[in-house]
């Protein structure tokens, strides 16, 4: 039976804790549904989220659907530029704020275009960590003094078109990783008769805390140390280049949880900063590289997939910073740089799914012992007689018991398969009572992790490779919840599952209002209703980093903009994979596979074992399949 939410502790926003994390982007509507709200006009209605879903369905575009919402990304472009103006006119700060976007971190076509679009009245950048980072770079119309800052390994080809893009106009800025690179540009610098724009990329021997600690401190894997930074200054004084370094660029860490960090690291990179000018360099740019974190679970701490500070205060903290440093080194402020991708992109996408069944692990009635039954059974049946809130941990216990007993017995072939079975339901029904007695007050650590490995698993549609790399690979965390129903108390917990025939292929630890959690709750699934749950916040990294295990490809897209009178409008829609595109990735020609199957149906024919008439529905089927979305349709 559902219950109607009706106490303070059962909302969905301390239950899922949405306004922990939700950055007042989300919010529930008194129907129970997700909304969207709009960041940059906060006083229009909020969009409900499973009407966007349904209203997406009947253009054609069905779930799995990954959907960007435009007024998020660009209140990050706005927050950012905002955060460090709002820093530099309290400090009197006498530099600017050149920002730059790292493309590695969502390098989609329609994320870069309003990037660029959104961060022009700011001077907003770009930064290139490759050469096909760059050839995107230069095929946008950035503001005058935007930059692009390219990083990574360079070869000469790479030096070469970022040379001659100064032609241009861009302000193109190549950071020397290492004396190697140095010896390229040089070579470049030779043949083309023109000056480079550069940078230096210097480590800090400081170290954050944190998942991305091996980004930083002196192991971390680019840039140069002390020995080899000075080498290079020898080097470009010799070539007469050292007059073309004007960028020192010292990256701080990824996701760093603790803003003591963020001040400890900056610190070190104004050290080197004015050592650098000591030695004659022209520097005028300061470039910290990235950091800035996401608060994912809401938690507000120094944790894991968490931060402590928000991100004004991580401007003021290196708006402070650099001009205290700077101050006492008695020189001029210089323009401060930073390359935060995560906390500009990451809330702007969500990844919406169906659930398309569920298997659930208790049973609503049980069938009563028989009376060839092993005893075992009836031991097992009678647990229900003594269930009680006090001893409800005994009564786990002895059904456990008797259940691996009961087992056991079936494996040595002592009780038949109805027996099994039999065993098995009234064990089930055990667990029903044992959750709803569980779910009335607290219960100790030893008993929710039992219970939790009694949750239910939905069968969602959707591959946590493809879509949720950073979920699988290193326990990222996620927002996760349903989209609608958040009116009614979820009577359900369960894991979720994709349509992956691989083990892995689950989410089994949620962000919840009293913490990260091994279930989350879910309400029980309808005849003919579909269940919608949303991942949020998947904009960073999880759209580029996906795998084709069991060949499936990348969701249905889909961009939108939130309108006053609370309906959106679809600005970009981009078709999921179909099959023959994700053939075509691992080297099948689709074409070669359609004849190929051809064949063996003209075979089957020609050896009786086929009827002639077959043959047409057989190749439409397959060609329906080849030409099908990945997905569950």
């Amino acid at each position: 039976m559902e219950t109607i939410l009706n106490q303070a502790v059962n909302t969905p926003n301390d239950l899922y804790g949405i306004e922990n994390w939700g950055m007042d982007l989300v919010s529930v509507l008194p129907d129970g549904d997700l909304a969207l709200a709009n960041p940059i006009a906060p006083d229009m209605p909020h969009v409900s989220l499973p009407q966007i879903v349904s209203d997406l369905r009947e253009r054609g575009i069905a779930a799995p659907v990954l959907l960007r919402v435009s007024q998020f990304l660009e209140h990050g472009i706005q927050s950012i530029n905002g955060c460090f103006e709002r820093a530099i006119s309290r400090v009197g700060y006498k530099g600017v704020y050149r920002g730059v976007f790292p493309i590695k971190v969502n390098q989609q076509a329609q994320v870069i275009d309003r990037i660029v679009e959104f961060g022009r009245p700011y001077s907003y950048g770009l930064e290139a960590g490759s050469k096909p980072e760059l050839v995107i770079a230069l095929a946008h119309k950035l503001a005058r003094e935007a930059l692009i800052v390219c990083n990574g390994v360079k070869d000469a080809e790479f030096i070469r078109l970022a040379i001659l893009s100064r032609r241009l106009g861009f302000n193109t800025v190549i950071v020397l990783e290492s004396p190697k690179e140095l010896e390229t540009v040089i070579e470049v610098v030779e043949e083309l008769g023109e000056e480079p724009l550069l940078g230096v990329r210097v480590k800090l021997t400081n170290r954050i805390t944190g998942k991305w600690a091996e980004s930083s401190g002196d192991r971390s894997t680019f840039g140069m140390n002390t020995d080899q930074l000075v080498a290079v200054l020898d080097k470009l004084r010799d070539s007469g280049l050292l007059h073309c370094l004007k960028l020192q660029h010292s990256h701080l860490g990824s996701q760093v949880p603790d803003v003591n960090d963020v001040r400890r690291a900056t610190t070190e990179a104004c050290r080197y900063f004015a050592e650098l000018k000591a030695e004659g360099v022209e520097l005028t740019h300061l470039d910290l590289g990235g950091g800035l974190g996401v608060d994912y679970t809401g938690e507000k701490s120094a944790a894991v997939n968490s931060i402590n500070y928000s991100m004004a205060e991580y401007c003021d903290n290196v708006v402070e910073t650099v001009a205290y440093a700077m101050d006492e080194a008695g020189l001029d402020h210089p323009t401060l740089v930073t390359e935060s991708g995560r906390a500009v992109v990451a809330t702007s996408s969500m990844l919406i799914f169906d659930v398309l069944e569920a298997t659930l692990y208790d049973a609503p009635t049980a069938p009563k012992p028989e009376t060839d039954d092993h005893h075992l059974i009836s031991d097992l049946a009678a647990v229900a007689g003594y269930l009680t809130p006090v001893r409800l941990q005994e009564c786990m216990n002895d059904a456990s018991f008797y259940r691996e007993e009961l087992r056991a017995l079936f494996r040595r072939g002592y009780i038949n398969l109805r027996q099994m079975a039999r065993s098995e339901r009234i064990y089930l029904h055990l667990m029903s009572q044992i959750k709803a007695l569980a779910a009335k007050e607290d219960q100790p650590a030893e008993v929710q992790e039992a219970l939790d490995q009694l949750a239910d698993i939905y069968h969602c549609n959707f591959s946590l490779f493809q879509s949720l790399p950073d979920v699988w690979a290193i326990d990222q965390l996620h927002p996760v919840v349903p989209l609608q129903r958040l009116n009614e108390h979820p009577d359900r917990r369960a894991i979720l599952s994709d349509i992956t025939c691989d083990s892995d292929g689950k989410i089994d630890k949620f962000i919840l209002g009293d913490g990260p959690a091994a279930s989350m709750p879910v309400h029980s699934l309808r005849e003919g209703e579909t269940y919608y749950l949303g991942v949020l916040f998947v904009g960073a990294y999880q759209e580029t980093l996906g795998d084709l295990h069991n060949l499936f490809g990348d969701t249905n897209v889909a961009t939108i903009e939130l309108r006053p009178d609370g309906g959106f409008d679809l600005l970009h829609e981009q078709e999921g994979d179909t099959i023959s595109e994700v053939m075509s990735y691992v080297e099948y020609d689709p074409r070669d596979c359609v004849a190929a199957f051809r064949k063996l149906v003209d075979e089957a024919i020609s050896a009786g074992n086929l009827k002639s008439a077959d043959r047409k529905t057989l190749m439409a089927a397959y060609r329906d399949s080849i030409n099908g979305y990945t997905y569950y349709e």
